[in-house]
């Protein structure tokens, strides 16, 4: 994992076993053909919240044990989301870090990570991610607000220098995870191949969520060990719809 505390993100060109990964894009596919008309599936967030089969594959032992080479045996699954770039008309993603958009939710935001896998190949062609390797060891810059329609949020790190950005090419089943404080984006998907990541996002029990604050839009799960922080988790095998009813972005 040398690669990750140098570069602030690593590459694996597997994650899941062939069968597992297989089962998890036809459940996706099944969510993505029952979405309602209108609805862009960019915004598939927190899906575990109203389908806990989800679970089958976010405390995955494989994925745990590369979530754990990083943050050690004690694990708190903080988050999910398939964004899903249509054909021709796929949303961007800002510069951003993501420690940024989760300070309010938990304590030290820095600490969490998040595994990127390629459900369909990810590509310069249609829209994968580009990083800024090294960035996650520098303090954040100020974020400016955006009114381009076109884009996944509307807020974007200034003063980004992307002539240091690498883009990050996955194959399918393949995935990569950096760090909550890694200046990542990816431009919008104007190919004619979709482009889907399912974003899985962990980090330390040593964590703290603000579940007094945020407990009635947002949830976090014991993923593997003990709790460390004096964390409140939600129950993987129910679902939470109200939260989606209450939730605001994080």
């Amino acid at each position: 994992m040398n690669d990750y505390w140098t570069n602030g993100y690593a590459i694996h060109e597997t994650l899941l076993r062939p069968e597992r990964f297989e089962a998890l894009a036809e459940h996706f596919e099944r969510k993505l053909a029952a979405l309602p008309a209108g609805e862009r599936p960019e915004h598939m967030d927190v899906p575990h919240f109203t389908d806990p089969a989800l679970f089958e594959w976010l405390l995955d032992d494989d994925v745990l044990d590369l979530v754990e080479s990083i943050v050690g045996p004690d694990i708190a699954l903080f988050s999910s989301h398939f964004i899903c770039k249509p054909a021709g008309d796929g949303k961007s993603v800002p510069w951003h870090q993501d420690a940024y958009f989760w300070r309010d939710s938990i304590e030290p935001a820095a600490h969490a990570v998040t595994i990127w896998l390629a459900i369909d190949p990810s590509t310069r062609e249609n829209g994968c991610m580009r990083v800024i390797p090294g960035s996650h060891l520098t303090e954040g810059s100020r974020y400016q607000d955006l009114s381009d329609n076109e884009a996944l949020f509307d807020q974007e790190l200034v003063t980004v220098d992307e002539s240091e950005a690498v883009d990050v090419e996955l194959q399918r089943g393949a995935c990569s995870i950096h760090a909550a404080t890694l200046v990542h984006g990816s431009p919008a998907n104007r190919s004619s191949l979709r482009r889907c990541g399912y974003t899985m996002r962990y980090m330390p029990t040593t964590v703290r969520f603000d579940h007094e604050r945020k407990g009635r839009e947002h949830q976090i799960y014991l993923a593997r060990g003990v709790d460390r922080a004096g964390n409140v988790y939600a129950d993987p095998g129910r679902a939470y719809p109200e939260l989606i009813t209450n939730r605001t972005p994080l």
